[in-house]
């Protein structure tokens, strides 16, 4: 359709809701994801793939008593939606009963929507992004000491969202987001072996990412710094992680707080509402109104409002994140972090989650450390959310005499992330680019494994 004529999301999505419940249903919310993306990557100069992708999905929910049901389709037309709602019906009819189910009192809804930027709106050309992945890779290609490259890759993508629910609730918003990265090598074989390293820029407006050359140049350093990496001997000393490898301890406390997993029993950090998890001064945030944030909601997945909360306060651990039926398990309410696809029920995820900055340099923080460890990379899945044990491969530099000494690879680095978070300490470097950012850590105890 075109003109005044068209139908809307939102127009689509209550006629669905509205034939779910005329079909029995004693409450339905739908979901419509439009998805646009393009991609291009480069390698040596030389343009591997070029992309374009459209994609277009609805979800519906019915609940039937204490019985829900989801189904999904990619085709719009009244016949096919007709066959959604008595297949979600029928769903409904046979699954076991779920308790805490159900969509949110419409007194609890979000009634406003702050404007956050987040969404772009110009389309880049398929040009601009080869550009782009072809000055980062010209850049790293430059630097002394790089032998070859794995490429540049670029993206673009949008997602236009629409929610209504038989609560009342009603809203739609859309979200970009664009991405450049190179990876290169350094190095020869012959001259004692190679080293990958790659440096990446992730925003909500192409505009925002950090310029091509300075990525590329930026991987190309990093890959020429990690040649004559050796092992080490197993011991404890202090490690220091850098922001890009921080994060994934952050990530680690976002996985132990969520609803979901404590409702199970299945979180390390079950028993630690209210208590110290962190030292004193420690403050984790978990903001969904930064502007232009990588993770940033006017409301979540099932219309609740959402709010910037202290997550970690002073190293006391103050709430989970929680959606509609975890909190409902705990006795608790939302706080506003559901979020959903079109074909599974709701799940609760962080926002743009972050730990505030300390006070010292990461220079100041690696001055003091007669042996140490500077972790820059780190490999595996050895993260345990049910105990906490904490198991995982890295590489970065040694630290010896208050200052960087030399390449080390192939090492595990270990401990557990209840004594990890006790005892880290943030430095002044936080800078705010990702979904979860963190600043240089320093964490005193951990076992280097090595030779």
């Amino acid at each position: 359709m075109s003109g005044s004529s068209a139908i809307t999301p939102l127009d689509l999505l209550g006629d669905l809701v509205a034939k779910a419940r005329k079909a029995g249903a004693e409450a339905a919310d739908a979901v419509l994801i439009d998805s646009t993306s393009l991609s291009v990557g480069l390698r040596l100069g030389a343009l591997e793939r070029l992309e374009r992708a459209e994609s277009g999905d609805v979800g519906l929910r019915v609940l039937m008593g204490k019985r829900q049901a989801f189904v999904s389709s990619s085709d719009r037309s009244p016949a096919a939606l007709t066959e959604l709602v008595e297949r979600a019906l029928a769903m409904a009819r046979a699954v076991p009963e779920d308790p805490y189910c159900g969509l949110a009192d419409p007194a609890d809804l979000a009634r406003s929507f702050p404007e956050l930027e987040v969404c772009d709106p110009t389309e880049p050309s398929a040009e601009r992004l080869i550009d782009m992945v072809r000055a980062g890779e010209d850049a790293a290609r430059a630097v002394d000491g790089v032998t070859n490259s794995e490429g540049a890759e670029a993206g673009w993508g949008r997602s236009g969202v629409a929610i209504v629910g038989s609560n009342g609730f009603s809203y739609s918003y859309a979200v970009t987001s664009s991405s450049l990265s190179v990876s290169v090598l350094a190095g020869t074989a012959e001259t004692g072996g190679m080293e990958r390293d790659y440096d990446y820029s992730s925003a909500v407006f192409l505009a925002d990412l950090r310029p091509p050359e300075e990525i590329g140049a930026e991987a190309g350093r990093r890959a020429v710094r990690r040649l004559g990496a050796r092992k080490v001997p197993t011991r404890q000393v202090p490690v220091i992680y850098d922001p890009r490898v921080a994060r994934g301890l952050l990530s680690s406390l976002a996985g132990a707080i969520n609803g979901a997993g404590v409702a199970r029993g299945t979180s390390f950090l079950k028993d630690k509402l209210g208590q110290a998890v962190f030292a004193k001064g420690i403050r984790v945030i978990d903001d969904p109104h930064r502007m232009r944030g990588l993770r940033s909601r006017p409301c979540d997945g099932e219309g609740i409002p959402t709010t910037r909360r202290a997550i970690i306060e002073d190293g006391v651990l103050t709430t989970w994140l929680l959606d509609l039926r975890s909190a409902r398990q705990l006795g608790l309410k939302s706080t506003g972090h559901a979020s959903r696809g079109t074909s599974s029920p709701p799940s609760p995820s962080a926002s743009n989650f972050y730990l505030e900055a300390g006070h010292i340099t990461p220079a100041e923080m690696i001055h003091d450390i007669p042996e140490g460890f500077y972790v820059t990379d780190l490999s595996g899945q050895g993260v345990n959310g049910v105990t906490g044990d904490y198991s995982r491969g890295a590489s970065g530099f040694w630290i010896s005499g208050g200052e960087i000494a030399f390449p080390v690879n192939e090492v595990t680095v270990a401990g557990n992330l209840k004594d990890i978070f006790l005892n880290l300490t943030p430095a002044s470097d936080l800078v705010l680019r990702h979904g979860i950012d963190c600043p240089t850590l320093r964490i005193d105890g951990l076992t280097v494994a090595g030779r």
